[in-house]
């Protein structure tokens, strides 16, 4: 599924426009990564976690030549899948 097939489903479920369907879908997203943006845990219970994690800088190797590359820090994004998500899934 990408993102029109859920604005799809949205429009489809709740009787909106598509075009209302796409506004409300990407103020979700927007509202999620708002937070995220702000160190914020985003918790949708039965749904999932949202939270960001830092990683240290590090150093790696190009495959290609073996030579040692820095790897920069940087802040990732963690999902973990709640209850309500893992058994709707199994």
């Amino acid at each position: 599924m990408n993102k029109m097939d859920l604005i799809a489903a949205v429009a489809e479920s709740t009787d909106l426009s598509r075009a209302k369907a796409s506004e409300v879908v990407d103020a979700v997203f927007g509202a999620i990564e708002g937070a995220l943006k702000q160190q914020e845990e985003v918790r949708l219970v039965g749904f999932g976690t949202f939270t960001t994690a830092k990683r240290e800088a590090s150093t790696g190797r190009n495959p290609r030549t073996g030579e040692e590359m820095a790897i920069p820090a940087s802040t990732t994004v963690r999902f973990k899948a709640g209850k309500g998500l893992k058994d709707a899934v199994n």
